[in-house]
């Protein structure tokens, strides 16, 4: 998949300092794990998922997880599993015949209900297993990580490319004081042990919400419920020097067909549901977070050009890996408005340089704004799990 493949070489031009390149499920962790942008999940009990994926009907669409758990009844399980065996197929089948290249399918992932289930499933597809970069792993605590971490070590073994998992951190031993440094420092332990397999992080935080009866409006953040953004703080601590800690989702949403934009370059996508993701993911991005759980189609460019790497941040993390060799230790910035010192900012520096190959570069007086603006080839905008 590339980012934003769908615009014009004369748009790209317009938007773009430096293009996106594509990325592969076989492309190293370090960037893989940098590139899940707006994570779509979807029921696995669609029956349109093989021709979403062959015929790319969301043109945002990068990366997308098939879900087996919450987003479906109890009693659908079995029927999900089989639908979604099925829709695998015809995405392989259209692979064969030519359809579609691989290189152009999104990154898909699997959520599943416990480490029985997955083990279970990988048996059951088989040769469609290829298709898959990984499997979220919902609920994960020390109680379960274990398990989850050992089957898909078992499931990735002897094969062609890494399969992944993804731990959704979201059980109550976290978040109560009474126990949470005890359950993060016992999942913290599992983790790291298996951290080759593990791509991200990830914040579940409606389920921990909902332990509260805590749920935010449009025009708030995760940010402003306090004992979210408390959690998130210790997940962070716990888990973002070695991992990406991706965010939770936001669960608002207005379709609409076109992104038009009002005087001033202010897009008229920004009604207070938009604005709220964009403020949301912003401060993500600031509070060291990369990557976002969305539930519908809507916000996903919203997303993923709000992880476009400015021209300014892009010329400061060349010029702290250019003099990172000890000969200088702190110097002014490419435009005079700040002090760069290479140590302390050298993994920023090497964050900002993978995810400029991976979304890309604006120009110097481009942003997101511009980017919403840019039209789309055809506008496919459909309804959550429809």
């Amino acid at each position: 998949m590339r980012y934003f493949h769908y615009l014009s070489a004369r748009q790209e031009e317009h938007v773009f300092y430096q293009v996106p390149k594509q990325v592969t499920k076989e492309a190293p962790k370090k960037w893989l794990e940098q590139a899940l942008g707006a994570l779509l999940y979807m029921p696995a009990t669609r029956h349109d998922i093989g021709a979403m994926i062959t015929e790319q009907k969301y043109e945002d669409l990068t990366s997308v997880v098939f879900c087996l758990e919450d987003a479906i009844g109890d009693h659908e399980v079995e029927q999900a599993e089989h639908n979604l065996n099925i829709q695998l197929e015809r995405i392989e089948q259209a692979i064969q015949q030519n359809k579609i290249e691989p290189e152009n399918l999104p990154l898909m992932f699997v959520r599943v209900r416990s480490p029985k289930q997955m083990q279970e499933l990988a048996g059951r597809l088989k040769h469609l297993l290829h298709l898959l970069t990984g499997f979220v792993f919902p609920k994960c605590s020390g109680v379960n990580a274990r398990d989850y971490a050992e089957t898909l070590k078992n499931i990735s073994r002897d094969r062609r490319a890494p399969i992944y998992g993804m731990p959704i951190l979201e059980t109550p031993d976290l978040l109560s004081k009474e126990t949470r440094t005890e359950a993060f420092g016992e999942l913290s332990a599992v983790l790291h042990q298996y951290q080759d397999l593990i791509l991200n992080v990830r914040i579940g935080a409606t389920d921990l919400c909902g332990l509260y009866g805590i749920r935010r409006k449009p025009g708030q953040t995760i940010y402003d419920i306090r004992l979210i953004a408390d959690f998130m703080a210790d997940v962070i601590n716990y888990f973002g020097r070695t991992f990406v800690v991706s965010g939770p989702v936001w669960e608002y949403f207005q379709a609409t067909q076109k992104p038009h934009l009002l005087s001033g370059h202010q897009p008229a996508e920004l009604n207070e549901h938009v604005k709220g993701l964009v403020k949301e993911t912003e401060l993500d991005i600031a509070n060291g977070i990369h990557g976002k759980t969305v539930i519908h189609p809507s916000q996903l460019k919203a997303v993923n050009s709000l992880y476009v790497v400015s021209k300014e941040d892009y010329m400061d993390a060349l010029s702290i890996i250019h003099h990172g060799n000890g000969s200088i230790g702190v110097m002014k910035s490419h435009f005079s408005n700040k002090m760069n010192e290479m140590k302390p900012h050298m993994k920023w520096a090497e964050n900002i340089i993978i995810k400029s190959e991976i979304y890309g570069v604006y120009h110097e007086n481009r942003s997101f704004s511009d980017l919403l603006n840019e039209q789309q080839t055809t506008s496919n905008i459909g309804q959550y799990g429809g």
